[in-house]
């Protein structure tokens, strides 16, 4: 069996600003921005030619916005 890490949530406390920086500073291909209600919403953006995502959002993960350590984007 082969396994891929795909998905990585990263938890933020402004969905928009993190969103601008990844997709409009970082060029980030936004492949998903949906809000299904007001504590609910997912953003899934791709950096070019890379097999994981990063998703931001509201009522994801319970985890503190600023607490995700160790990720390494290279």
């Amino acid at each position: 069996m082969q396994f891929k890490l795909e998905v990585v949530v990263v938890p933020v406390s402004d969905v928009d600003r993190a969103k601008a920086f990844y997709a409009g500073q970082l060029g980030f291909h936004v492949d998903v921005d949906h809000a299904m209600s007001d504590e609910l919403r997912v953003v899934q953006m791709t950096p070019e030619g890379s097999g994981c995502s990063v998703t931001i959002g509201r009522g994801l993960a319970d985890m503190t916005p600023g607490s995700l350590q160790g990720l390494q984007l290279c």
